[in-house]
């Protein structure tokens, strides 16, 4: 029974370049964390912005923030130190997070997309379909559903006897990586299946995203002038990106036709969702929504310029 594993997804890098990516990763993992605590403080302090599609964004920052916190950390440990050894607790500590946020944060895109269905489609119910309680319950629910699929996945995989190598190649306790290094008759089985259900969530996710803008194209299209259409649109732009963004990056790290790819290269893909993702979603709400962008200026400029008050 393996007490441990040893984390080489960095053991084969050229010395030299290790600094470099601390660096780098550590930059991104300041700013998704500032970016992120940015978002909920000017939620916070405008007025104007405490609507659903805003709570919704809080969220989706915290979800965001723990999932970093959860990763990032051992990822900037490991880069610099020569220990690459984790518990078995804390690797499937380390599983459960990243999966019960992850999942979160795929079901609050579900649910902002259906918050931008409503607003653009059902304006004249929009107060009534999305109260202050039913947007705590959607809120509610999506950590609820990101933390059993949390658990189910922890518990599926560590269920699972491992023997022989303990050698995770990986950064961190990734579920396809760990599944490698397990025995027995019913590993290939739970290997299909944690992949179906994972696939089954994110794609239900992905569907009833793409079903949301269905309707809301269709919504658009009906309002007569050009500049009614391009404002209304306007306000799906920064959502529709982070989503575009979400399931681009993990589309071509986990669904990559095999081929003769280095594990220094798969380590290197896999940073791109774990670290670059999230660095990136805080700058896409802050630059691509205007009212968002206007009221982090306002505050700043509160903040730094008093003599105008």
């Amino acid at each position: 029974m393996v007490s441990e594993f040893i984390l080489v997804g960095f053991s084969n890098f050229p010395q030299h370049l290790l600094p470099i990516f601390f660096l780098l990763f550590l930059l991104m993992y300041l700013f998704t964390l500032l970016g992120n605590l940015l978002i909920m403080a000017t939620v916070r302090s405008q007025r104007s912005l405490h609507t659903p599609m805003y709570l919704f964004l809080c969220a989706l920052s915290i979800s965001e923030i723990l999932y970093t916190l959860t990763i990032t950390p051992r990822l900037l440990t490991d880069l610099l130190s020569t220990c690459h050894s984790i518990t078995f607790v804390a690797c499937a500590s380390q599983m459960f997070f990243s999966f019960t946020f992850g999942f979160t944060h795929s079901f609050l895109l579900t649910v902002m997309g259906y918050d931008r269905y409503v607003a653009i489609s059902h304006p004249l119910w929009y107060n009534v379909l999305m109260s202050t309680r039913t947007c705590a319950h959607l809120v509610s629910w999506s950590w609820a559903g990101g933390s059993i699929m949390g658990m189910m996945v922890t518990l599926i995989v560590f269920h699972l006897t491992f023997c022989g190598s303990n050698e995770i190649h990986h950064f961190g306790c990734h579920v396809l990586s760990l599944l490698k290094l397990a025995c027995g008759k019913e590993t290939s089985s739970v290997t299909l299946g944690v992949i179906l259900v994972c696939v089954t969530a994110l794609m239900g996710c992905l569907f009833l995203i793409i079903l949301s803008y269905v309707f809301i194209v269709a919504a658009i299209l009906r309002i007569p002038s050009a500049e009614g259409r391009h404002k209304t649109f306007s306000t799906c732009v920064s959502h529709l990106t982070v989503v575009i963004v979400h399931y681009g990056f993990a589309s071509i790290i986990y669904l990559k036709p095999k081929g003769p790819h280095s594990t220094d290269s798969n380590t290197l893909m896999a940073t791109t969702y774990t670290v670059f993702t999230p660095f990136l979603s805080p700058i896409i709400f802050s630059l691509r929504n205007k009212e968002l962008k206007n009221a982090i200026k306002k505050s700043f400029q509160r903040k730094f310029s008093p003599l105008s008050s």
